[in-house]
């Protein structure tokens, strides 16, 4: 069975707990910590075209994948990781959403550089419309 159609047929239940544990300790939580905040950004990236619960459900798979979401190590990865990256069945494989993340890590080096963190180029920036954040975003 594929991934996809294991979601789909996943008990409600188990849904259910899936949405519970990261609404319990993820979300709407303040985020310090500029590798966890460009974590957020890689699932959000990859849930683009799919449901939130295939992205839950491969967090993990992505912060291995991602070296734990480093966006130095990301920022510098060459295509030998790109391959590696698009034959890891553990994340959405990709390969334009795998070249946006190294983008976004190198343009997010670039914020640090800027405003000393990545967090700090948000808190520059709030508060904003969904729309405005989507055109910052871009």
């Amino acid at each position: 069975m594929s991934y996809c159609k294991a979601i789909l047929n996943m008990p409600a239940g188990e849904k259910r707990d899936l949405h519970q544990r990261y609404h319990d300790h993820l979300y709407g939580f303040p985020i310090a910590d500029d590798n966890e905040l460009f974590g957020r950004l890689i699932l959000e990236i990859n849930q683009a075209g799919l449901s939130w619960e295939t992205i839950l459900r491969k967090e993990q798979g992505f912060r291995n994948a991602y070296d734990g979401f480093n966006i130095i190590k990301i920022a510098n990865y060459s295509e030998k990781v790109v391959d590696r990256l698009l034959n890891d069945a553990s994340i959405i494989r990709n390969r334009l959403k795998i070249h946006a993340t190294i983008h976004n890590a190198q343009k997010v080096l670039e914020l640090q550089k800027e405003f000393g963190s990545f967090k700090l180029w948000i808190e520059y920036h709030h508060p904003r419309e969904k729309a405005d954040w989507v055109k910052l975003f871009k």
